[in-house]
């Protein structure tokens, strides 16, 4: 009989689930008797169901069918009698099978001819499959599974990512008597192994970002930012320079120094390299926003909620990601990602309100309001890259503005562009990775605002509610030439509290878009 104990671990569990509406748990006698047992190295398994179409029954997998008859044909039986219907994400978890799995989640995939859906501009099928593979393995995760194998779904690569992005979390700072453990996952069954790993790489990349992002601030600094960035990509032949104070200042990179100088911390600049061609090709080169905390400087960000700031660094460790992934899958191409790391802080020191800074083209930038700090940290930078580097195509990526998030939230990470067809390549992206992006305007209004100043050439708010349409105007008139995006990632790359994606934490940073940003990179290479 099992003990008291193990009576009160599985109910818990049950009730855990149970609140999240997605699975129900199979608690007949067999269940008890398999915590009983106390199994070392317990393993799970995640089997997907299709909905039901018409009148026919839903169907199982050609996976799910492999293991049903390992198991003499208990499991699709079980399913019938507890009428599933496949809806995806839903569930059931049963245990007490003899054999290699103490527990089987068996998950709703949704429709099995889910294809593209052009409303949604989102690929249903794939999206589907990573929403079963993440709610079936972070159940088993929470069951206490050691390992836990999951069913390809025919979309291996999708499973994967689902999988690995919703077993991992930020606990670093929790004893390790309390951490829950994040299982070993495989693929189960027949499938394209390749694919597999090419999902893994992908979602390790993205929980790289998630990790930099959700660290306290005082644990990621720039200096430690800087170690983390090294430690991550030089393994990998990302090469990394790091440039201290006293080369930012000989190279007068002073609308950088202007928010960094508030802080006790020493800002720092990144310059990350990943060569896959020609060292004579032309880069694509990416520009981070680093800033480590954003406390709004002498414009004081409110208290409450403060702590969420500590992700304004989403979009340095975004480009750490993307870096990552591409050395792993070793794509066709030539990638610079500069990343200028700083604390904003008030202080005697801090930059004030009104200031004027001149950039290095010569253009004086007004600083009119100090919690727009991260348009003034990327003015520099953004200008000493393109002459050093030379590139193709620039992509700016940060937590700029707010305007972004009362427009579409989380739905979607904002894209403005000079490029139709890298508008187009982003799109498609988007709807491949279920993280998606949304084109807005790029209008001579919003230019002519931020423009039209009496004492200074650019003012880094304008005037007007159209906060993320107006920081875009100031970065594209420092690009002149060369095609340019810029991913304002303030809705999607910090935290998300409403409706976060069923393979994402709530309340936890979520490191979108990188596996977005991963696949445009993937289609560019494919059209040299």
């Amino acid at each position: 009989m099992p003990s008291y104990k193990d009576v009160q671990l599985v109910r818990s569990g049950i009730r855990l689930l149970g609140q999240s509406g997605n699975f129900r748990s199979v608690t007949s006698l067999p269940t008890l008797r398999c915590y009983a047992t106390r199994c070392k190295d317990p393993k799970g398994v995640v089997v997907g169901v299709y909905a039901k179409e018409g009148d026919k029954a839903p169907k199982a997998t050609a996976n799910a069918v492999a293991l049903d008859d390992e198991l003499g044909g208990k499991l699709i039986a079980l399913i019938k009698e507890r009428g599933m219907d496949g809806t995806p994400g839903k569930g059931l978890l049963f245990s007490g099978f003899e054999g290699d799995y103490q527990a089987v989640a068996v998950v709703g995939v949704g429709r099995q001819d889910a294809a593209y859906n052009e409303n949604e501009e989102l690929d249903e099928g794939m999206e589907n499959v990573r929403i079963a593979a993440g709610s079936g393995a972070r159940a088993l995760q929470v069951q206490g599974m050691f390992e836990v194998h999951v069913d390809a779904m025919e979309y291996p690569e999708q499973a994967a990512e689902g999988a690995a992005l919703a077993v991992w979390r930020y606990n670093a700072n929790k004893r390790k008597k309390n951490r829950m453990q994040t299982p070993k996952l495989d693929m189960y069954g027949k499938g394209d192994r390749d694919a597999w790993v090419r999902g893994l790489f992908k979602a390790e990349s993205q929980n790289l970002a998630r990790r930099l992002s959700d660290t306290p601030a005082n644990m990621m600094t720039p200096s430690i930012f800087a170690q983390a960035a090294v430690d991550a990509l030089c393994p990998c032949g990302v090469s990394v320079e790091v440039r201290s104070m006293d080369w930012i200042e000989d190279m007068n990179l002073n609308s950088f120094l202007m928010i960094a100088k508030g802080s006790c911390e020493p800002p720092l600049l990144l310059e990350c390299s990943y060569c896959g061609t020609s060292p004579e090709d032309r880069p694509i080169l990416m520009l981070g926003q680093g800033l480590t905390f954003h406390s709004g400087g002498l414009c004081l960000k409110p208290k409450t909620g403060m702590d969420k700031y500590r992700g304004a660094m989403a979009g340095a460790a975004v480009c750490v990601g993307v870096l990552r992934a591409a050395a792993a899958l070793s794509l066709p191409m030539n990638i610079t990602a500069v990343i200028p790391l700083c604390e904003h802080m008030p202080s005697g020191m801090a930059v004030k309100c009104g200031d004027v800074v001149t950039l290095l083209n010569g253009t004086t930038m007004g600083i009119k309001n100090v919690d727009k700090a991260p348009v003034v940290l990327l003015a520099d930078p953004l200008l000493y890259a393109q002459a050093t580097f030379k590139p193709r195509m620039v992509l700016d990526i940060g937590t700029v503005a707010m305007g972004v998030n009362y427009a579409v939230g989380g739905g979607a990470s904002g894209l403005w562009t000079t490029s139709k067809s890298v508008w187009q390549s982003f799109r498609k992206a988007g709807g491949l990775t279920g993280d998606r992006v949304w084109r807005f305007p790029l209008f001579k209004y919003y230019k002519q605002i931020v423009n039209n100043n009496v004492t200074y050439d650019l003012c880094n708010t304008g005037r007007g509610p159209a906060s993320s349409c107006l920081a875009a105007a100031i970065l594209h008139s420092l690009v002149p030439c060369v095609d340019w995006a810029h991913l304002d990632i303030r809705g999607t790359g910090m935290l998300t509290k409403i409706n976060p994606l069923p393979y994402l934490l709530k309340g936890s940073m979520t490191g979108r878009p990188t596996r977005t940003v991963i696949q445009f990179m993937y289609q560019m290479a494919c059209k040299q």
